[in-house]
């Protein structure tokens, strides 16, 4: 971990009951949308990348149990196994715990045909039974919608909160607002909105939005929670992705890595903010770069 500083410790830990199924994991973050297809797998596992590159323990689940992605992207194809014949040790890459059905199926072509208690059961499995040991944060990527997984979520897990994934366009954030207004009604925190997409440059150095402006802030004024970052479009996303070795770590120094590194920036600061208390006027961002100015925050103005 070249980019990490070793000893990092995370704010206060979430308030985890005696039959919480993670006792040693500090934070569990939710990255969510109502939508499908706004890169909410590529946020989720680029995101944990960025905090296991800053020095965090952490852990990566793939709560999408009909269409898992996290095995693609991060190029790992091993079957987890049981050293101790009563919990299954996680698989790991780039120094990051992971778990996934993807993992656990003979065809990866094969879909999932499971009814609710089974889909329940699987993610109570993911859980409890999985040796995740101690992580300063889990990370856990859901399916789009608001359905079965988040609702048992919230009821069996104490979460730190969630991370909404938009795109511009109005038939997104649309169906996003939904999954906000469901996060309020069970009580999960939102700790902040990303909004994937946002605009690419040209060769020209034209800046386009091709799905429009403004989404990401107007999700992100509904849920009365931070813009944490922008993201641009990027090839190299998809190029990376389908190679198995996600634009975090394989280009860490770019201009997507670094808005994906800010984004954890972002998120943690969000996060020691809600553990401290905070004043009731939210958590405040420093987008001033850091020490000589190095650090940038993907936001336009």
């Amino acid at each position: 971990m070249s980019e990490s500083t070793q000893g990092t410790q995370p704010a206060k830990s979430r308030s985890a009951g005696p039959d919480d199924p993670v006792p040693g994991v500090a934070h569990v973050v939710l990255v969510m949308s109502g939508k499908g297809g706004v890169g909410k797998s590529t946020t989720a596992t680029n995101l944990a990348l960025a905090l296991a590159r800053s020095g965090y323990r952490t852990g990566l689940l793939d709560a999408d149990i009909y269409g898992p992605s996290i095995p693609t992207m991060l190029g790992v194809s091993g079957r987890p196994v049981s050293t101790d014949g009563k919990t299954i040790e996680p698989l790991e890459r780039f120094g990051l715990k992971m778990m996934s059905i993807g993992f656990l199926l003979e065809d990866p072509k094969a879909a999932v045909i499971w009814r609710g208690p089974m889909l329940h059961g699987a993610l109570q499995q993911f859980l409890k039974d999985v040796a995740w040991g101690e992580l300063d944060y889990l990370v856990m990527d859901l399916p789009p919608g608001t359905g079965d997984v988040a609702l048992s979520l919230s009821q069996r897990l104490a979460v730190t909160g969630a991370v909404i994934v938009t795109t511009p366009q109005n038939v997104a954030t649309d169906d996003v607002f939904k999954s906000v207004s469901m996060c309020k009604k069970v009580n999960i925190d939102i700790l902040g909105v990303v909004e994937n997409m946002s605009w690419f440059i040209d060769s020209a150095g034209v800046k386009h939005e091709l799905f429009g402006k403004g989404g990401g802030q107007a999700v992100a004024d509904f849920s009365e929670a931070p813009l944490l970052a922008q993201i641009p479009i990027d090839q190299s996303v998809r190029e990376w992705g389908d190679k198995g070795t996600p634009v975090v770590q394989a280009a860490p120094e770019g201009a997507i890595g670094q808005a994906f590194m800010a984004l954890a920036s972002s998120l943690v600061e969000v996060v020691e903010a809600k553990a401290g208390g905070g004043d009731g006027a939210g958590p405040v961002i420093d987008r001033s770069g850091g020490p000589g100015g190095r650090r940038r925050l993907p936001i336009s103005k």
